[in-house]
C-alpha cells in the first residue's frame, strides 16, 4: 500500500468517524426527553383568540401567533365551563364526575394521583416540575407540593382583588406582592427554569385575563391610551380585557426568549384557555348567555396550540375532538411514558406530526353550577346537552356551530334520533 493511498484511507476514516459522531449527536438530540411548557390563560375563549373567526375585536399577540404559525391549532378542544374543574381534569386525567371536582368551590385531595406524581413514578427519565401561577384547586398553602408538585409559587385562590396588590404564595408562605401579577409570575418562571439542569415540565398558569378588568403597564400592551378609572373600565371593559391578554403575550415572549436556544429547540409548548370568555366581554357569535360558565360552545370550546420539538405540522389546524383530560396522557407520553390511555385521558401526541390520526369518537364535559348544571357530549357532528332539571338541547354543530337551533324543537330525523340516543348512552357510560 502506498503512503498516498494509506493517507486517503486515513482521511476517509476520520471523515466517516466525524460524520458518525455528528449523526449520533443528532439522534441523541432527537431522542432526548423534551422540556414541556404548559401555558394556561385564565378565561380566554375563541372569540379572544387571534386567527380564529369568532369575535371581531382581537388582541395583538405576536408571540402566540408565532406558536400558531409554527405549530398546530386545535379547533375542537373542550374544557370544563369554569377554571377549577378544567384544572382538575388536567391534573388527574379524569372527568369531574370521577373526582368530584365540578365547581369552583370543590377542592382536590391527595387521594388523587397528580400528573406530576405520575411522571415521578412512571417516566423513564427524572423530570423537574413546577406549577407557577394560579392554582385554584385548594386553599391550603402546602397543597400543590402535597399533590406531588416539585415547586409551587403563585396564587392559590381563584382571583385577586388587584393585579398590583395580591397574595403570593411561595415555599408555603404567603405575602402581599405589589408587582404586576403577569410580570411577577413570569419572573418566577424564569428564575425556576434558570436553575434546572435536567428535563423539566413547567405548568405556567397566568391569572390573566381574568377579572378584575384593569389597565396593565403601558409597555406591555397595544391598546393605546386608556383611562384607568373604574368608571371607564366598567363602562367598556373589552379594551382592558384585550390589554391584559396582550400583556400576557408580551411576558410569554420574554419567558421564551430567556430559554437558551438549544434548550428551546428541545421544548414543547402547549397553550390553552381554561374556559370561555367572561360574559361581559364575550363577542359574537357568542352571547352573554352562552359564554363562560355555560355548557354552550362559548363556554367550553377553547383555544389550544401546540408548538415546538416534534411538532412538524407548521401552521396547521386540527379538527379532531380533544378533551382537557387528554393533556394528562399527552404530557405523560412526552416524558417517555408509553400508556396512550390513562384514566379518562387519551394521548393526542400523534397529531403533532400527522394529520388524520384516529382520535376520540366523542368529547364530554359537565358542571354543577346553577346556570349550567348538567353535562354536554358531542361527536363530530351532533352535540347533546342534558341539564340536571331534565331539560335537553340537541344541536347539529356541523351546520349550526354556534347553537342557534335546538333540534328538539321539531321532530328529529331517524339519523338525528339515532345520534342523540348514541350520545346519551355514551354519556351514561362515562358517568357510570
Amino acid at each position: 500500500m502506498t503512503i498516498t493511498k494509506a493517507f486517503r484511507i486515513l482521511v476517509v476514516g476520520l471523515v466517516l468517524s466525524i460524520c458518525k459522531a455528528d449523526t449520533y449527536a443528532q439522534v441523541k438530540q432527537q431522542d432526548s426527553p423534551p422540556n414541556i411548557l404548559l401555558i394556561i390563560a385564565d378565561d380566554m375563549g375563541l372569540d379572544a383568540m387571534p386567527g380564529f373567526p369568532e369575535g371581531s375585536v382581537k388582541p395583538y399577540m405576536p408571540n402566540l401567533e408565532a406558536l400558531m404559525n409554527s405549530g398546530v391549532s386545535f379547533l375542537n378542544f373542550w374544557s370544563a365551563p369554569l377554571c377549577t374543574p378544567t384544572r382538575a381534569t388536567i391534573l388527574t386525567g379524569k372527568y369531574g364526575v370521577n373526582t368530584g371536582i365540578l365547581s369552583v368551590g370543590n377542592r382536590i385531595t391527595t387521594k388523587e394521583t397528580s400528573l406530576q406524581k405520575y411522571i415521578d413514578e412512571k417516566a423513564p427519565t427524572d423530570y423537574a416540575h413546577a406549577v407557577i401561577g394560579k392554582w385554584h384547586l385548594s386553599n391550603n398553602a402546602s397543597n400543590p407540593t402535597d399533590m406531588g408538585v416539585g415547586y409551587y409559587a403563585g396564587i392559590l385562590s381563584g382571583t385577586v382583588q388587584s393585579y398590583t396588590s395580591w397574595p403570593l404564595t411561595e415555599n408555603g408562605k404567603t405575602s402581599t406582592n405589589t408587582e404586576y401579577t403577569t410580570t411577577k409570575l413570569t419572573d418566577l418562571a424564569i428564575d425556576w427554569l434558570g436553575a434546572q439542569s435536567q428535563p423539566w415540565f413547567l405548568w405556567m398558569a397566568y391569572n390573566a385575563p381574568h377579572t378584575p378588568f384593569h389597565l396593565p403597564p403601558a409597555d406591555l400592551h397595544h391598546q393605546g391610551s386608556l383611562s384607568s378609572d373604574t368608571r371607564s373600565i366598567a363602562r367598556n371593559p373589552l379594551p382592558y380585557y384585550m390589554a391584559a391578554l396582550e400583556a400576557m403575550d408580551t411576558e410569554i415572549g420574554r419567558l421564551l426568549a430567556t430559554i437558551p436556544e438549544e434548550e428551546r429547540s428541545n421544548t414543547i409548548v402547549i397553550f390553552i384557555g381554561d374556559n370561555g370568555t367572561p360574559n361581559r366581554v364575550a363577542q359574537s357569535p357568542y352571547s352573554r348567555k352562552k359564554a363562560k360558565g355555560t355548557l354552550y360552545q362559548g363556554g367550553v370550546n377553547v383555544p389550544m396550540v401546540v408548538s415546538g420539538k416534534g411538532v412538524t405540522r407548521a401552521g396547521a389546524t386540527e379538527t379532531a375532538l380533544v378533551n382537557s383530560t387528554d393533556l394528562f396522557a399527552t404530557i405523560a407520553n412526552l416524558t417517555g411514558i408509553e400508556n396512550r390511555v390513562i384514566n379518562d385521558s387519551q394521548s393526542f401526541v400523534a397529531m403533532f406530526s400527522q394529520a388524520n390520526q384516529e382520535g376520540r369518537d366523542v368529547i364530554y364535559t359537565e358542571s354543577i353550577e346553577a346556570n349550567s348544571a348538567g353535562y354536554a357530549i358531542r361527536n363530530s357532528k351532533f352535540k347533546l346537552i342534558v341539564y340536571a332539571n331534565g331539560n335537553e338541547e340537541f344541536y347539529d354543530l356541523e351546520n349550526d356551530p354556534y347553537e342557534t337551533e335546538n333540534l328538539l324543537n321539531r321532530t328529529l330525523s331517524t339519523a338525528e334520533a339515532s345520534a342523540k340516543t348514541e350520545l346519551k348512552n355514551k354519556a351514561l357510560e362515562i358517568r357510570g
